[in-house]
């Protein structure tokens, strides 16, 4: 089939009368048009239907075509040539009377005479079909009428057609052909088969050459229209519906989800059309090869840098590793979740498989190959309600194209998108801020920090922070969750109900910590638990953050500042398992120590003591196991704190000393340390109040 043919909507059937002229064919459009506007919508169905003439001939019916109403009472029951000779109408009986003309073209008939519906469908030139396809083609002539409409910004009358008659209970038949043509069923499939040739008009569009889709860029405006259309058609059925009839109203939810995501690539596709898909502007990777090993080295450096996240319940495995920005976004728009049966992958260029680079494993989905890759790969695949999302990603693969390039060469090609597809420019900037993060050299991180005062706010992506943090830079994290109002906590904070604002307090408290601000992370921490009214999700949530701090501030060495907050008991409890856990791990470090000392601190010697007893079991069973060199180191830190928890214990008197002492020393495995205490004789005196620390076990 030729192109130019294929792709008209012009009639197709053969016409041997000459051409009317121009201005007499646009006022029969105008009138056609005008006719269909204002037709009665409960009438339109019998404007639709084929009828036959009722006049009665030699005791026969007429049985003509009848292309024409009566003006009388508007009813199609004869033809031209009888309704000459007739008095009265077949159907009502209302005399026709009147000097001027006694009938007038029906709709269907002036859209013909219009060229709004192909010759190839007027039965004029057709034989008389037979009674077995009589409700097929009063449905095909409803379609052919809805088809109209849809191409001439119409469609609302579609809309109300099924809000007005379909679902209109008054609106029935006894005829089962004219019932059929009242139900919405009618409407659903015309929009399945107008959805289908619409693909397949764009299908034969993209297999055409660039300079082929230029000259085709008003036929795939007129598309769009008519996508637009269906998608209203659609919308007002679902809204219509009672959602108990799920099985209708999912399947209009896929077919709008189908008919809007080809809306989306038709408009992406045009954009790329009109830049010749970056034909002219050449990439800054010399080849392909170069782009994945640029990639692929990111990637490593993402994970080299990568520090491990707060275990929540419900964090997904993505988060719960290293990842880039663009892998995280690709990996939300599930892209591979598609079906082998959607008739959308009937539009891709390449093959699915081949849509990206070479890859390793199946989660790598960057980059794309190209242009073309990138527009069918985010915009024919994933969730038609990720648009925003999918031109984000879009905007990172023509950064990552073009970055180094003067910007004299391809800037103008961003600003161009944004300005067709509404992109303001925080998102723009933003887009730029996640590509200059993902480059893992220093340059593009001094860029990226410049470019962060622009960008915060309060929906500023969490991750960003993480990754400054990451990369070494705790002071430009801070300011960036300053200016995003972190300091005053998020509203998402009230609810706390779901993982993204609890990692965003993780971020919020690892930053400080890092920049030196202990005491502001602490606050910040206590803050936020007591905006969670629910108790048990509060518990929840202290035990999270409170272990979070505790292991952030061992990794940094930062534990015997720690100790020094103003813990609360509910604190205390997950404090104190962090750090008693960790002795455990390693008998070696000073953990239980500093655990021994945050008690002695308070002046709760007894629970000290308590500590104190435990760690030397489990000292002993670790001397036991290590080497000389690790014994020696535990046998000191654990002589140290002997002395310091005697000293503590000399400051109260002497019937409590012997109470918590007695409390302890039936567990076997302390009576060595019992017997050991017994004189507490006072080594120079006691010790001030408050004056025991961390420095003491560091002697």
């Amino acid at each position: 089939m030729d192109r130019s043919s294929s792709l008209s909507t012009e009639p197709s059937g053969n016409n041997h009368v000459s051409a009317p002229s121009p201005n007499y064919t646009s006022a029969l459009v105008q009138d056609a048009l005008r006719q269909l506007a204002s037709v009665d919508l409960i009438e339109l169905c019998n404007e639709a239907r084929i009828e036959h003439c009722r006049a009665t001939r030699d005791l026969s019916s007429c049985g003509r075509h009848v292309q024409h109403l009566l003006c009388a009472c508007g009813h199609a029951s004869l033809c031209p040539e009888c309704s000459q000779r007739c008095d009265t109408c077949p159907i009502c009986r209302v005399p026709i009377v009147g000097e001027g003309s006694r009938a007038r073209l029906r709709l269907y008939y002036q859209c013909i005479e219009a060229g709004l519906i192909s010759r190839e469908h007027d039965d004029r030139f057709q034989a008389k079909e037979g009674i077995g396809n009589r409700a097929s083609l009063d449905i095909e002539r409803l379609y052919l009428l809805f088809d109209v409409a849809l191409r001439n910004n119409l469609a609302s009358l579609i809309c109300h057609y099924v809000t007005d008659v379909c679902l209109d209970e008054n609106a029935v038949s006894s005829d089962p052909v004219l019932a059929f043509l009242l139900d919405e069923v009618v409407v659903k499939d015309w929009c399945k088969r107008s959805f289908a040739h619409l693909v397949r008009k764009m299908r034969i569009i993209y297999k055409g050459s660039v300079g082929a889709m230029q000259k085709d860029m008003p036929l795939m405006q007129n598309v769009i229209t008519q996508l637009n259309g269906i998608c209203m058609v659609i919308e007002a059925m679902v809204s219509s519906f009672d959602e108990s009839v799920h099985a209708q109203v999912n399947d209009l939810h896929q077919l709008l989800e189908d008919t809007t995501k080809a809306k989306q690539h038709l408009e992406v596709m045009i954009w790329c059309t009109r830049h010749k898909f970056l034909e002219h502007v050449e990439p800054h990777y010399p080849d392909i090869a170069t782009w994945e090993l640029r990639v692929s080295e990111r990637k490593a450096a993402s994970a080299k840098r990568f520090w491990p996240q707060i275990n929540l319940p419900t964090m997904s495995e993505a988060n719960s590793r290293p990842s880039l920005f663009i892998e995280e976004a690709l990996q939300n728009l599930e892209l591979d979740d598609v079906s082998d049966e959607d008739i959308l992958l009937s539009l891709e260029h390449e093959r699915p498989e081949m849509a990206f680079y070479p890859r390793v494993d199946q989660s790598n989905q960057y980059p794309f190959t190209s242009v073309r890759a990138a527009a069918d790969v985010l915009f024919l695949r994933g969730a038609s309600d990720t648009v925003v999302a999918k031109q984000a990603i879009f905007l990172y693969y023509l950064i990552d194209r073009h970055w180094t390039k003067p910007d004299s060469l391809w800037r103008f090609i961003l600003d161009d998108f944004c300005a067709a597809f509404g992109v303001t420019s925080r998102a723009l900037t933003e887009c730029m801020v996640f590509y200059l993060l993902d480059d893992h050299s220093e340059q593009a991180l001094e860029e990226a920090i410049l470019l962060l005062p622009k960008i915060a706010n309060p929906e500023t992506h969490p991750k960003i922070a993480q990754v400054l943090l990451e990369r070494q830079r705790p002071d430009a994290a801070l300011i960036l969750l300053r200016c995003a109002g972190s300091d005053d906590l998020p509203a998402s904070v009230e609810a706390a109900t779901g993982t993204t604002s609890l990692e965003e307090a993780v971020n919020a408290i690892r930053v400080r910590i890092e920049y030196g601000l202990m005491t502001e992370a602490f606050i910040y921490q206590r803050a936020y638990c007591d905006k969670v009214k629910d108790l048990e999700m509060k518990l929840q949530q202290v035990e999270l953050l409170v272990s979070e701090m505790c292991a952030f501030c061992l990794e940094r060495g930062l534990a015997d500042r720690m100790i020094e907050l103003p813990w609360n008991l509910v604190e205390e409890k997950y404090l104190h398992k962090c750090l008693l856990d960790r002795a455990s791990e390693k008998p070696e470090s000073s953990c239980g120590s500093l655990l021994v000392v945050f008690y002695l601190q308070r002046y709760r010697y007894g629970e000290g003591y308590k500590v104190h007893t435990s760690l030397r079991s489990i000292e002993q069973e670790a001397i036991e196991k290590l080497g000389t060199d690790a014994s020696s180191k535990i046998r000191k830190t654990s002589q140290r704190r002997h002395d310091l928890v005697v000293r503590s214990l000399e400051l109260l008197p002497e019937s409590e000393r012997h109470k918590v002492m007695s409390e302890h020393s039936s567990v076997g495995e302390n009576h060595h340390f019992v017997k050991n205490d017994v004189p507490l004789v006072s080594h120079g005196g006691n010790l001030p109040n408050g004056s025991m620390g961390g420095g003491v076990l560091y002697a």
